[in-house]
């Protein structure tokens, strides 16, 4: 079966094609609330660990070594990992983040990884 996953911004506007909102930042996204951000699922644990976060804080210099380091630690993680792929399985799921930088950020690894890795 296909995995159906799709990336969005914490701070967009929900929207009925996003399927469930499952928020994958270890850290509630500053300024927003529970309403706004209409989360259906918040999987902080899936999220790179506090290390892994402070020490990348978001230099695009250390992204390549970034997605080498939470692709290692997703592996450590395969129960939640297989968890989320198979929600994915059977219905939309948008997974989202706070991070200004859409390209660079860890919920576009975890998705690349659950769309890639074998289950």
């Amino acid at each position: 079966m296909v995995v159906k996953l799709k990336l969005k911004r914490a701070y967009l506007e929900p929207d009925a094609a996003d399927g469930k909102r499952v928020l994958v930042d270890r850290i509630w996204p500053r300024g927003l609330t529970k309403e706004k951000a209409a989360i259906d699922l918040w999987i902080k644990e899936i999220a790179p660990s506090t290390e892994l976060r402070k020490w990348f804080a978001h230099d695009r210099e250390k992204w390549p070594e970034f997605r080498k380091r939470y692709k290692a630690e997703l592996a450590k993680n395969p129960d939640l990992v297989n968890e989320l792929r198979k929600m994915a399985r059977a219905e939309n799921i948008t997974l989202i983040f706070a991070a200004k930088d859409e390209d660079d950020n860890n919920a576009v690894v975890l998705k690349e990884y659950l769309e890639n890795s074998k289950a």
